[in-house]
């Protein structure tokens, strides 16, 4: 059962913001107290509830301990404890799965990363298919998606394409997508029909709000050119592409989607801010790797996460050892929810025995 003074903790921390919000806070102040107040709205309702059907328990217990009490009205009580108590058991579990170490970053809008890897022009054009995987899936869940940049292949296929996701929560549930994916199939190209495996790697970002992150004007440079189509011709005439380098980190962006400098430098700051604010986070979690390691892997993205068979019509992910025979429905992002559910429910039920094993 979850402890009387971890409970009280939580709802005196509530009442703490509510009084900081009320009190006239602004600004990012106020941007992160609303953010922890969203974040504990639905915990502080299980944790009430919990305490109710607690004090009901235990009010319950006394009158069938009562020795001078009515038999009727011990039979009655008896009846009640028997609602009462799987009752308390839910919302135990409830309270604990709500009171799990969250990543800050779970509740943001992500970008998505994606890069033709070992295979040539068919490990181009397995990104393409991964690209429109991730946009049908987005859409399922409600989330608007706009492709920031895109690199084509001859073929048709993408040597790389980042898509930005807005939606909250978005993250939360992409980021066990960042990894080595691999094909397994028989290139349109090959006349032998022969099996071919490619890769493509993927990487999600959590998008950085200004909250999340500061960049400094003077830690930039921004050089301005000429953007460049497929063969070296120039798409315009003028220098409308925009890279941007953040001198203290190294980090380089450049954007040249755009036919405005200034869409393209706003594009820009958006990337350049995520993978800061990721290689920060990375950093942080690398100091802590050595105490845990999920059974939904690391999140390293040289690390292989799934594999795609297109001759057996199968997917497996490696990190939980799931394999499913509807590969046709999940590349094209209708079945991918099947996978990600379940990288979601073995991430919460692992943090979740540790949660169980620190409090005994």
């Amino acid at each position: 059962m979850i402890p009387a003074a971890k409970l009280e903790r939580l709802l005196d921390r509530f009442a703490a913001i509510e009084s900081e919000m009320a009190s006239g806070a602004s600004g990012p102040a106020f941007v992160k107290l609303s953010r922890e107040h969203a974040e504990l709205s639905p915990v502080i309702e299980t944790a009430r509830e919990y305490r109710a059907v607690q004090r009901q328990l235990e009010e319950t217990e006394a009158m069938i301990a009562d020795p001078g009490g009515d038999s009727e009205m011990r039979s009655l009580a008896e009846q009640e404890r028997a609602e009462l108590k799987p009752r308390l058991a839910e919302l135990d579990h409830a309270l604990k799965v709500q009171l799990l170490p969250r990543d800050a970053a779970d509740a943001s809008s992500a970008i998505v990363e994606i890069r033709a890897g070992t295979g040539g022009d068919e490990a181009a054009l397995f990104a393409g298919d991964l690209l429109g995987m991730y946009q049908r899936y987005c859409a399922l869940q409600g989330w608007k998606t706009e492709i920031m940049s895109l690199s084509e292949s001859d073929l048709g296929g993408f040597k790389d394409a980042t898509l930005e996701v807005a939606g909250r929560g978005a993250y939360a549930k992409l980021k066990f997508e960042s990894g080595v994916h691999r094909v397994q199939r028989v290139p349109a190209t090959e006349s032998q029909g022969r099996i071919h495996t490619s890769a493509a790697t993927v990487a999600v970002l959590p998008e950085a709000e200004d909250v999340d992150v500061e960049v400094l004007d003077k830690d930039l440079r921004i050089d301005t050119y000429r953007a460049q189509g497929a063969g070296g011709q120039h798409v315009n005439k003028t220098d409308s592409a925009v890279r941007i380098t953040h001198i203290p980190t190294g980090t380089v962006v450049a954007m040249q989607e755009e036919k405005s400098q200034h869409k393209n430098k706003a594009k820009a700051m958006m990337l350049l801010k995520a993978k800061i604010y990721d290689a920060e986070r990375s950093r942080v979690n690398a100091a802590r790797a050595s105490e845990r390691k999920s059974l939904v892997g690391s999140g390293d993205r040289s690390e292989r996460i799934r594999t795609y068979n297109f001759p057996q019509g199968r997917v497996t992910d490696h990190r939980i050892n799931l394999t499913l025979y509807n590969l046709a429905r999940i590349i094209t992002g209708d079945e991918l929810g099947e996978i990600i559910d379940a990288l979601v429910a073995q991430d919460q039920a692992d943090r979740l025995a540790e949660f169980e094993a620190a409090d005994t």
